[in-house]
């Protein structure tokens, strides 16, 4: 009898994931399919890094490499942390893993149990949900419209707080949203979670740089949370890097600690050759990140004029990331040869069946109101994607 485990039947499959496979099999099938659902640079890798692959295996870097990282990616990282964010740690606070999303589960099953409770403010990246319930917790919904930029507030977080609190996910820039906490925001959020100091505070920082109002700010700048906040970034974002799977936490000692521990028990240490390619990336030049930032800031122009022509899409202006999350409320409702659009989910099949351009539904993010596409391709695909996407929401009556 097939029975996989009741904790693989409660988890949903991921719907990002889903919408890019199926993307893929219309293209095999000979459709000229344009893909706006993959959350990854479209820039390849940058010389200096590959470079630094290519020796690290004619090195013979091809052993195991230590649970939490070489040491010399591990110092590397916390020069980055002092250097960009004014942030003291040392290497043994840093474990690097397979991609930030690693990190983030990690730090999840090592502080969360049956029932525990995990703030998630909504819209939220589809794996949080799922990686909470894969750790017996219970998510703890929060959600802020495109109203307020998709962004909750203090008095909205206070209110939620209970004794079974033990964690908040806080992913600034956002995916999905783009959005971008303030200086001052991320303060007002601190001055409440100071109050709960056995809250742990998991700060998703991979959109760091791309980031269109100027420096980037982490809630592990204050003072009074200091202890409480886990970083979570890595290479993907940034260096154009989301194959080599490199992500890391700068955590408090007893968090890095249990990471470690639970890593070294699943998957040991992360590829040896990425390892060195991402010391590469945070000790060599760094110039790449604001040639991409440049070109994503245009593109993002771009998609936000064309998004503002389609009726029934609501836009804001995300000031991070590489996503444009419209909200479609005014579309729900209508229909086309039968088939009735009730949620972002099925706006984003009809769009992919009509107009041959994969998007996400906001559903799987918490916000079935929603409509996710990334704005990390060529102008040219842009441009002809937004015209396919405003003819078939036009067939919509």
């Amino acid at each position: 009898m097939e029975q996989v485990s009741a904790r693989l039947a409660s988890l949903s499959p991921s719907e990002t994931l889903a919408m890019s496979q199926k993307s893929n099999e219309l293209k095999a099938q000979g459709f000229d399919v344009i893909n706006l659902s993959v959350g990854e640079p479209d820039f390849n890798t940058p010389d200096h890094i590959k470079a630094a692959a290519k020796e690290a295996i004619d090195q013979n870097f091809s052993f195991y490499s230590p649970v939490p990282g070489y040491l010399s990616l591990r110092k590397a990282v916390c020069d980055k942390l002092k250097r960009e964010n004014n942030l003291e740690f040392t290497p043994d606070q840093i474990v690097a893993s397979n991609g930030a999303k690693q990190s983030v589960c990690n730090v999840l099953m090592c502080v969360v149990g049956p029932g525990d409770e995990v703030i998630v403010p909504t819209p939220a990246w589809v794996s949080y949900f799922e990686m909470v319930k894969l750790a017996e917790g219970k998510n703890v919904i929060v959600k802020a419209g495109i109203e307020q930029d998709f962004k909750i507030t203090a008095e909205q977080l206070e209110s939620v707080i209970t004794p079974k609190t033990k964690a908040i996910i806080l992913c600034s820039p956002s995916n999905p949203t783009g959005s971008v906490y303030s200086k001052e925001e991320l303060k007002a959020l601190a001055d409440v979670l100071a109050k709960h100091p056995q809250i742990v505070i998991i700060a998703d920082e991979i959109y760091e740089h791309i980031n269109y109002v100027g420096k980037h700010e982490s809630i592990a700048q204050f003072e009074n949370v200091k202890d409480q906040v886990v970083i979570v970034n890595g290479v993907s974002k940034a260096y154009a890097m989301t194959g080599w799977r490199i992500g890391y936490i700068a955590a408090p000692l007893w968090i890095a600690k249990a990471c470690n521990k639970l890593q070294g028990q699943y998957t040991s240490g992360a590829s040896s050759i990425a390892q060195k390619a991402s010391e590469a990336a945070y000790t060599g030049p760094q110039e790449c990140i604001g040639q991409m930032r440049d070109a994503f800031a245009r593109r993002r122009q771009l998609v936000i004029n064309l998004a503002k022509e389609i009726p029934g899409f609501k836009v804001n202006e995300p000031d991070g990331a590489f996503y444009l999350f419209p909200d479609v409320s005014e579309i729900l409702g209508k229909s086309h040869e039968g088939k009735v659009i009730n949620s972002g989910a099925d706006l984003a099949m009809f769009i992919l069946e009509k107009g041959m351009v994969a998007t996400v539904g906001g559903d799987s993010f918490g916000a079935p109101e929603c409509l996710r596409f990334s704005y990390a391709t060529s102008d040219e695909k842009l441009i002809e994607a937004m015209k396919r996407i405003k003819d078939t929401v036009a067939l919509l009556k």
